[in-house]
């Protein structure tokens, strides 16, 4: 999805923007599930707001685990997989649309009603492997180390086997731009020499 000026909504704006109104109006249940990859800056913006959050492992089987779980009516993930508990057990891109369009419904752009908060700087790498266990190397290991050890208290970093294809997913998040490429290049490339 994206707003009139052709910015991208991901996952976790429409999360956002679903949770804050569906609080507003006493819909929300409980709070919101995301994942492992959703933005920390969606974190802090649900703590602000008083909204409970809990991350599951990547992927809607998990969001939905967790969603039945706690007994929330929403979660979803930043890729765009959105569950309304509500109304499907699934992921449904229709019924989400239907959603936005709803909140739009009073003439409020895109751009206004996606700009809820600000996410955190993230980088996001897919390192294609031969073999996803390359993750469980000695030196993969070590660089995982020594790059969570630099961004510690600055921000987060997740490294992570991919579920669908034969890559290694590095996401880095953090304010300090240059330690975020710093971090992730020091995992991409041990993952790449192995």
């Amino acid at each position: 999805m994206c707003d009139e000026n052709s910015n991208i909504i991901d996952g976790d704006k429409i999360l956002a923007m679903l949770a804050e109104r569906w609080k507003r109006k006493k819909i929300l249940k409980g709070g919101v599930i995301g994942t492992l990859m959703s933005n920390y800056g969606l974190e802090n913006f649900f703590r602000n707001k008083n909204i409970k959050f809990y991350r599951s492992n990547v992927g809607d089987r998990y969001v939905k685990e967790l969603m039945q779980e706690k007994k929330f009516n929403l979660g979803g993930e930043q890729s765009g997989h959105i569950i309304l508990g509500n109304f499907a057990t699934t992921g449904d891109g229709l019924m989400v649309a239907l959603e936005v369009l709803f909140s739009m419904r009073k003439g409020k752009k895109a751009s206004d009603l996606f700009s809820i908060f600000s996410p955190t700087p993230q980088i996001l790498e897919n390192v294609e492997v031969k073999n996803l266990n390359v993750i469980n190397s000695t030196k993969c290991k070590s660089a995982i180390k020594k790059a969570e050890k630099l961004i510690l208290g600055k921000g987060r970093l997740l490294v992570r086997k991919s579920g669908t294809e034969p890559k290694i997913r590095i996401m880095c998040e953090s304010h300090d731009k240059s330690l975020l490429s710093k971090c992730v290049k020091i995992v991409s490339n041990s993952i790449k020499k192995n």
